[in-house]
């Protein structure tokens, strides 16, 4: 049997018991450690990871960026590959990630970005808005770290060069259309709660050039086309998305109790 690569899989969930056990089936038996964070949990998710040989860590949930950082903490090695419990590894970053530990420049890179794919209806997204989406996933420890907004949008920052790997990062995000939908308000509320934080405000351009350039760009400019009716629906799902966000930024500035 091939040895463990020297890193930790570290994965923030909240009641995600239905899709740890594909995550964690992704990365068992060749990597050396498997952490799961879990914040509010209700469901039986500590049960599922333990029972795939997770180290399980309860933590107070504090956003995206601040949580995640956290829980890089629990990990025991310098290099961490960051999941998400209904992302998987396919056999394909599998070899690319051996690869890359076999590298002996390995330790001159601060990270590592590949391709991140979403499976939607009945096909793997391969055009438009959400693919490749390249996501830094793979970083050391002492040269990276979660930064970004505090409340949506975190992103691995880098004191370094940041390698690009080939094969997929398997993305199961919305395993139906009703899911998808019903992210939209949530989205749209840490939009609000974003520009609120930095002082923007709302402009009638943007509410209304960036959802049809939303759905221009995706549709046609990155070939969104060519993924059949999914690929439509995204497109404009992804302008309706925009309008919200613009529209609710209206609303928190608006709003007021009816008065006879």
């Amino acid at each position: 049997m091939a040895a463990s690569l020297p890193l930790s899989v570290v994965i923030v969930a909240r009641n995600e018991a239905a899709t740890l056990p594909r995550c964690l089936a992704s990365v068992q038996g060749w990597t050396a450690e498997t952490v799961v964070a879990l914040n509010e949990t209700t469901d039986d998710s500590a049960a599922v990871a333990r029972g795939l040989g997770a180290a399980v860590h309860t933590l107070p949930w504090q956003g995206y960026r601040d949580t995640k950082n956290a829980a890089l903490a629990l990990a025991a090695h310098p290099w961490v590959l960051s999941l998400d419990a209904d992302e998987e590894v396919s056999p394909a970053l599998r070899q690319a990630l051996t690869a890359f530990f076999a590298r002996p420049d390995r330790d001159g890179f601060a990270g590592a970005r590949f391709p991140r794919k979403v499976w939607f209806i009945d096909r793997w997204i391969t055009h438009g808005d959400w693919y490749p989406d390249l996501s830094l996933r793979l970083l050391q420890r002492s040269r990276a770290r979660w930064g970004g907004d505090a409340f949506v949008h975190e992103r691995v920052e880098c004191e370094g060069p940041v390698a690009t790997l080939a094969g997929d990062l398997h993305h199961y995000s919305f395993p139906t259309l009703a899911s998808h939908v019903a992210k939209m308000t949530p989205f749209a509320d840490l939009f609000v709660q974003q520009q609120q934080a930095k002082g923007g405000r709302f402009a009638l351009f943007s509410a209304v050039f960036r959802p049809g350039w939303r759905f221009f760009r995706a549709y046609v400019l990155k070939a969104g086309c060519l993924d059949g009716y999914p690929g439509f629906y995204i497109a404009w799902a992804t302008a309706f998305g925009a309008f919200v966000r613009y529209s609710r930024l209206y609303e928190a500035e608006r709003r007021q109790t009816p008065h006879g």
